[in-house]
């Protein structure tokens, strides 16, 4: 573990952004652009996790994220309650089966860290199956940097006051109040639990290999940019950002092409 102290109350600000939001989106979205062409041209992976509160912004910063990204070198995983199958085996195998290939990302909206989060509060996962999942879970994100794929990992934060206004705001939606669920009752319900289970979680899981960064999402536009900033910073270090040189069968067949070396 780095030793580092992440605490949840550090990110309730919600302070706003003071830049010029549309243009800093935009730089960040172009930058990201060139990642995954490095991604694909270097054929590296990557695994973007994002887990947070219901209404924290995880989906608007994925959209985002993924703004100006080719569909074909990324996907993002929504992640729900495990099937009866995935149920007969181990909570990990699941997550094995969507990690990325060379040359794409893979971003999950949710992921393995329901072990000791919903699982732990819900009482899905007995307290020495949540227990053993720190072990399992830093293992496996070992696996997955020792064997060339980076791993950036988001939480997103939001106050119990912020959440409530939002999903008072989606149920006055027409259009989002689809989004609503029981389910989201029933986890506010339990908030101060869900933060013991988060700030432990923190403790046993920011590794120096795979580290949580942690995102006030308070205020929607800062939280959006602070996301995408940490996510290019990340990724910009774990993979080589040299532009693709075209190959040379296609600058000779270019120059026959266009009769120029431009």
């Amino acid at each position: 573990m780095r030793g580092m102290t992440l605490t949840l109350s550090d990110y309730e600000s919600g302070a706003k952004y003071r830049g010029d939001y549309d243009t800093e989106l935009c730089a960040l979205q172009e930058r990201l652009s060139h990642i995954l062409v490095a991604h694909i041209v270097h054929k590296k992976s990557s695994i973007i996790v994002c887990e947070g509160w219901d209404a924290a912004g995880k989906g608007g910063a994925i959209q985002r994220i993924t703004g100006q990204w080719d569909p074909r070198a990324f996907r993002v995983w929504p992640i729900k309650a495990p099937t009866a199958e995935e149920k007969a085996r181990h909570f990990l195998w699941r997550f094995w089966q969507k990690m990325p290939g060379a040359g794409q990302i893979a971003i999950f909206d949710r992921s393995w860290y329901g072990r000791v989060l919903v699982e732990r509060v819900e009482g899905f996962a007995a307290e020495g199956e949540w227990r053993r999942g720190y072990d399992e879970i830093n293992e496996f994100e070992a696996q997955q940097c020792y064997g060339g794929t980076a791993i950036v990992k988001l939480f997103f934060h939001v106050t119990q006051e912020t959440q409530d206004k939002r999903l008072m705001a989606r149920l006055g939606h027409p259009w989002k109040r689809w989004k609503v669920t029981a389910e989201d009752f029933r986890n506010r319900e339990k908030r101060a639990a869900y933060v013991e289970a988060a700030q432990e979680m923190f403790g046993h899981t920011d590794t120096p290999w795979a580290p949580w960064r942690l995102i006030d999402g308070n205020n929607k536009k800062a939280a959006r940019i602070a996301a995408l900033t940490a996510v290019a910073e990340a990724l910009e270090a774990a993979v080589p950002m040299d532009p693709p040189q075209a190959a040379p069968e296609v600058e000779a067949l270019a120059k026959r092409a266009f009769g120029s070396d431009d």
